[in-house]
């Protein structure tokens, strides 16, 4: 129905299916970064495809190995799933992913 009203603008920077877990709305400097699967997004909330900014951070090849040789399904839990995205400061965020089951994380810097 959104679509139809044109009530909406669909985020088409992503075809791969990258299963969004976690949102930090940034309203002052109107921003939404996106947490998924091996990604982060920075998106414009006038238009969300408008300078998509894109950071790619995969779980380690071993780790990726070690959560296959557990059992776990490659695509579905052998990954890094961003799941935590909180202001640390004016400049920079503080970020965390499952790592594909050995946790990790790190801040990123919003220039």
């Amino acid at each position: 129905d959104l679509l139809l009203s044109n009530s909406c603008i669909p985020f088409l920077g992503s075809t791969e299916g990258l299963d969004f877990r976690t949102l930090l709305l940034d309203e002052e400097r109107g921003r939404l970064l996106v947490g998924a699967k091996d990604h982060i997004f920075q998106l414009n909330l006038v238009d969300v495809n408008k300078n998509v900014k894109k950071i790619y951070w995969p779980a380690a090849k071993e780790k990726v190995e070690l959560c296959k040789l557990a059992g776990k399904d490659a695509h579905t839990e052998c990954a890094n799933f961003i799941r935590v995205l909180q202001p640390y400061n004016r400049t920079h965020v503080y970020v965390c992913g499952t790592g594909a089951f050995h946790p990790l994380c790190g801040y990123i810097e919003l220039g």
